[in-house]
């Protein structure tokens, strides 16, 4: 093979990396900031995944036929998974780390399934349904980033799954005014009648008012519930992954946290954590990433919108060529230990 043959894959492989994370920090700066903490090994699959999944939320949310839109990104899912991906740059990376990792299907397929939810306009009677609608936008990315981590037990399969829907529990309490004036509404139809607000009517002129609040209180109140649980998987991770999901953990509470600083009123404004606070709760996060969790979930069961996803991810086998963390950190035991012993037959005496 010419040095040429291999200098054109590299330097296509450079060009979409830069091309994806151009996007990614142009689309979630939370998310591109954490990314920063993370080991060059998960960065570059986690920026490959982040792509894919912008491209599909944009493809279905602004094309003109969200349908046909889905199957056109279900046959490039087919393609990429047959290892013959299209000519997009995240088509192509997203390949490769299907390749390397394993990702499940099932978990594209979950994504794909929330952005048409929302490109149907669906309706959110209950927290569950809230809760389902997060699982499959966020639930499934979680999971995606553990299965590039190595992880695929299932506790910390469900505690990533659960951070997931907590992010888009906050997402949603941050951006009720938004959403409303562009025809959408996340929070709980069943809490806001509950609140004795009429749901159309206030969608069609949506304001702030008390009962609104109140709402938003109990979104973040289940959102720090998932949070809280959420911190215990972090320390099911590989110390190297550690620091990152902690760091968009505690970012992203804030952001809940801000917004109540701001009292509530997500209609006319939306609720920003600053620089220097972000930086700050990086560095936090940094350091007790190492911590020791203040007690155990290893036996808690996942919140019921999330165990599909959990199965997908548990179920799924690594590939040979890229082995767990775990997994290589016993390889490396085993293999210094038996240097070791061949170091002592060797030993004169």
């Amino acid at each position: 093979m010419s040095a040429h043959s291999l200098e054109a894959p590299a330097a296509a492989a450079i060009s979409d990396a830069q091309a994806l994370r151009s996007l990614m920090k142009g689309g979630s700066k939370t998310f591109f900031a954490a990314s920063l903490l993370l080991p060059p090994r998960v960065r570059a699959p986690a920026t490959a995944l982040y792509g894919f999944c912008r491209v599909a939320d944009d493809a279905i949310d602004l094309g003109s036929d969200p349908q046909a839109e889905m199957r056109g990104l279900q046959a490039r899912l087919d393609a990429l998974y047959a290892g013959a991906p299209g000519p997009d740059a995240a088509d192509r990376a997203l390949a490769q780390v299907v390749r390397e990792h394993g990702v499940p299907r099932a978990l594209f397929d979950g994504l794909l399934e929330g952005f048409l939810w929302d490109a149907e306009g669906r309706h959110y009677e209950t927290l569950a349904d809230v809760q389902a609608y997060g699982a499959r936008v966020a639930g499934t990315v979680g999971a995606m980033m553990a299965v590039v981590m190595g992880t695929r037990q299932r506790d910390a399969l469900a505690r990533a799954c659960e951070l997931g829907v907590a992010m888009q529990l906050t997402n949603i309490a941050r951006d009720v005014g938004e959403d409303a004036r562009n025809g959408r509404l996340y929070l709980p139809r069943q809490w806001l009648r509950e609140e004795g607000l009429d749901v159309e009517a206030w969608l069609r002129a949506p304001h702030f008012t008390p009962a609104v609040a109140r709402v938003t209180t109990r979104l973040l109140a289940a959102a720090e519930e998932l949070y809280d649980r959420a911190e215990h998987g972090i320390h099911a991770l590989p110390l190297d992954c550690r620091p990152a999901i902690q760091a968009a953990r505690m970012v992203y509470a804030e952001i809940g946290r801000q917004l109540e600083r701001e009292g509530l009123d997500s209609v006319n404004q939306r609720a920003v954590v600053s620089s220097r606070r972000k930086l700050a709760l990086i560095a936090i996060a940094a350091a007790s990433a190492f911590l020791p969790a203040r007690r155990a979930l290893a036996d808690t069961e996942a919140i019921e919108e999330v165990r599909f996803l959990v199965d997908s991810a548990a179920q799924s086998a690594p590939t040979r060529a890229h082995r767990s963390h775990e997994e290589r950190m016993e390889r490396a035991v085993d293999l210094y230990a038996r240097l070791l012993e061949r170091d002592h037959q060797h030993v004169p005496r």
